[in-house]
């Protein structure tokens, strides 16, 4: 089992977190992992990106720039890596900030209105965390028990509070993920 997945958006809104927790999950799950993160020295608002890999066996390079699944925040992320996608492969993104939808046909296409869920939920900072449950949902890299695990090593513990939300959060993804409409 291998997955090569890129998570994309702007700076502040858990890009990294997201990739953070799935390499953790990765290895509490005794799996190889890798993450590379990739942002501009302005971070918060400008663009961010990370990398991850999950796999049983060795990885042999974290470089890589055909993905399983492509996670896509805001426009220019889904612009710059819709043709990153495997044929056969994800693209997952929140439909609440895409004007222009994907347009390919030979890809799962996973439409998932994170950021107004986010606002029903009353917490806009874990819209992230919905996201990555419609990627569970979708990709079964790793188990939801397992990332409330990891949230407890990634956050620091000022934070850990806000654990049951994010477990809320990663639900509520699974849930808009079987309910996703694929886009036309």
């Amino acid at each position: 089992m291998v997955e090569e997945v890129i998570f994309a958006g702007f700076g502040g809104q858990g890009v990294l977190s997201m990739g953070q927790v799935l390499a953790y999950s990765g290895m509490i799950e005794n799996r190889e992992v890798c993450w590379m993160p990739s942002y501009g020295p302005e971070m918060r608002g400008g663009t961010a990106n990370c990398i991850v890999t999950v796999s049983s066996d060795e990885i042999s390079s974290p470089i890589i720039s055909r993905f399983d699944t492509v996670v896509a925040l805001n426009q220019p992320s889904l612009d710059k890596f819709e043709s990153a996608v495997k044929p056969g492969g994800t693209l997952i993104y929140d439909s609440t900030n895409i004007i222009d939808p994907p347009k390919r046909s030979d890809i799962d296409i996973v439409p998932i209105p994170a950021s107004e869920e986010a606002v029903k939920l009353k917490n806009t900072k874990i819209m992230n965390m919905i996201v990555l449950g419609a990627f569970l949902a979708k990709r079964n890299t790793v188990s939801i028990e397992t990332v409330l695990d990891a949230l407890k090593k990634v956050l620091p513990e000022r934070h850990h509070h806000l654990i049951p939300l994010n477990e809320q959060a990663l639900h509520r993804g699974k849930e808009l993920a079987g309910e996703a409409v694929p886009v036309p």
